[in-house]
């Protein structure tokens, strides 16, 4: 139904538009500051620092993407609009089994998120109190055993 795709800079601005949308829509705690902070981080910076592949829907929007770098998944979003539809659960399917994949760094106030990943397998192996740019975001370090 969906393939994925590897995206290049010429996707960077539809990708962060999903971001945006994601983070509105699972990030609760996030504030509109940080949105503002991390917004052009991303689009300048983030996407190319990741092997980065989207899905696309019927109508040839870009709805979910996932970044990974070394072994480690470092974005996944899709739009609310296809949360809940096996597209996220492909993203990490393919991030093990295509891209090698084992870890994942997940904001522990997002729960949702926590039990996607658990739910592929992830277990979490440590936490960190603060987001790695300082910020009191807690993360849980999760890790898949192969």
């Amino acid at each position: 139904m969906y393939s994925i795709v590897e995206a290049n800079s010429s996707h960077y601005v539809d990708i962060v538009e999903v971001w945006e949308a994601s983070v509105r829509a699972t990030h609760s705690f996030v504030t509109e500051e940080d949105i503002r902070h991390f917004k052009p981080l991303i689009l300048n910076d983030y996407l190319k620092m990741v092997d980065l592949r989207f899905v696309k829907n019927e109508a040839n929007r870009i709805i979910g993407f996932l970044g990974v770098a070394g072994d480690n998944i470092e974005m996944l979003f899709l739009h609310p609009d296809f949360i809940g539809q096996g597209i996220g659960k492909m993203l990490v399917e393919f991030a093990i089994t295509k891209l090698g994949t084992t870890r994942v760094d997940v904001n522990e106030q997002n729960p949702k998120a926590v039990r996607f990943y658990e739910k592929a397998g992830f277990k979490v192996i440590g936490r960190s109190e603060f987001d790695p740019t300082g910020r009191p975001y807690p993360i849980l370090h999760m890790e898949i055993q192969k």
